[in-house]
């Protein structure tokens, strides 16, 4: 085991335009260890904010793990994890390559992995597990005999059943309009509309030796915009956090990810989870809210306390656009 308090190496993979993320790292580090950062393109302005970066190939190549593995053991990385979800499954399924390395994958395990990037499995999995959702229904057939039976009436939502970001979702007002957007696109699963439920986030870490939730955030989305919510308020409430640890046993989670939920008469429903740092986390760190040290703490073997409620109400996020100035030789041909 490593000393209390040394420092942690750690690698972003695709890092895209996660800037204030990677800064936020850079923060609480203090320079206490590396930030390498990687993508596929030399205009990812997040690439910037580290150590060290490398423009690697697709993650569908079948070069990219190797090349993942090379930069580890090049950089004595000892912390692994993704910006985008189409990695994580990836990570997960190769967890046992890293740690033979000496490197810790925060990501999911494989089964739960598998189960959050499909929509429609995990509705299928929280009402076995008897935790409450928002009611699915995967084709237009099943839609039917729902509607048929009056569980479900419109407005419904359709979204895509496997996809982030809330890209090609919407709302959709009549049985004709919801045929068309099915036969234009197969991969839609459909939805219970929310209508006036309150939209709600939350930042949880599970700590990566105890496997137990420790810590929570949660926010209220006052705007939201194609890839999550631009603006949100902070609030405490222990029937969340309730609600999160019981539904948090279900999985097999490793470190920070973000779980979307509906509020609606005293009750919370659970919509989807994605096993990453969500955008909104920048709200959390803000607040004073920081994974980043129970990341160190679990890197150097030591297990995170209990972290609740440990901010203030009516936080409020805002989000607003910036830049990268960088000159970057070779891009253009002469």
């Amino acid at each position: 085991m490593r000393e209390r308090g040394d420092k942690m190496n750690i690698l972003f993979c695709s890092v895209g335009r996660r800037c204030e993320l990677i800064k936020n790292f850079r923060k609480t580090m203090q320079n206490k260890g590396k930030i390498v950062a990687t993508d596929i393109s030399l205009t990812a302005p997040a690439i910037y904010m580290a150590d060290n970066y490398y423009v690697v190939p697709k993650i569908t190549d079948e070069h990219y793990i190797p090349t993942i593995l090379d930069i580890c053991r090049k950089e004595k990385i000892e912390v692994v994890t993704t910006l985008i979800d189409p990695e994580i499954v990836l990570l997960s399924e190769h967890r046992k390559e890293f740690e033979a390395i000496g490197v810790l994958v925060l990501a999911p395990y494989k089964e739960t992995a598998t189960i959050c990037f499909d929509k429609y499995e995990m509705f299928k999995y929280l009402k076995n597990n008897k935790i409450r959702t928002v009611l699915t229904y995967g084709d237009f057939k099943e839609f039917e005999i729902g509607f048929e039976k009056c569980e479900i009436d419109f407005p419904v939502f359709v979204k895509p059943r496997r996809g982030s970001g809330s890209v090609g979702a919407r709302k959709v007002y009549n049985m004709d309009e919801l045929k068309n957007a099915l036969e234009k696109d197969t991969s839609l699963i459909i939805q219970e509309y929310m209508g006036d439920a309150v939209d709600v986030d939350a930042d949880i870490y599970v700590d990566t030796i105890s496997g137990k939730v420790v810590s929570i955030f949660s926010k209220k989305k006052l705007e939201t915009k194609i890839g999550g919510a631009s603006k949100t308020v902070s609030f405490n409430d222990e029937n969340l956090n309730a609600f999160v640890i019981d539904a948090i046993k279900y999985f097999d989670f490793n470190g920070p990810l973000d779980m979307d939920l509906w509020y609606r008469d005293g009750k919370y429903y659970l919509s989807e989870i994605n096993p990453r740092f969500g955008g909104g986390y920048l709200h959390a760190y803000g607040a004073g809210v920081d994974f980043v040290k129970m990341i160190e703490n679990n890197v150097n073997g030591m297990e995170n306390d209990f972290n609740f409620g440990n901010y203030d109400n009516d936080i409020v996020m805002m989000m607003y656009d910036s830049v990268v100035i960088r000159k970057i030789e070779g891009l253009i041909e002469n």
